[in-house]
């Protein structure tokens, strides 16, 4: 089992967070996904063998949220989800 700690963008609400962790638990191979909204982060326990970093990070986007990756920083694309109002 590997941690993973993403650094999620664009996460304003409680709904926020429920997308971004549903998102993750639908990946092949994720056991445990703990989003925080005020730490802009989820924390993903996973199984290596089964998925990989990059899945997590794509989900997240798919889902319409960013990753923050230190010096550059992968946005959401405009009109895809991550908006709560």
């Amino acid at each position: 089992m590997q941690t993973e700690t993403l650094k999620v963008t664009g996460m304003t609400c409680d709904g926020c967070t429920s997308k971004v962790a549903h998102a993750l638990n639908a990946i092949t191979g994720v056991h445990e996904v703990v989003v925080s909204l005020s730490d802009g982060e989820a924390a993903v326990r996973y199984d290596e063998h089964q998925t990989a970093p990059e899945k997590l990070q794509s989900a997240v986007k798919d889902a319409g949220y960013g990753i923050d990756l230190g010096t550059e920083a992968v946005t959401k694309s405009p009109g895809k989800g991550g908006s709560c109002h």
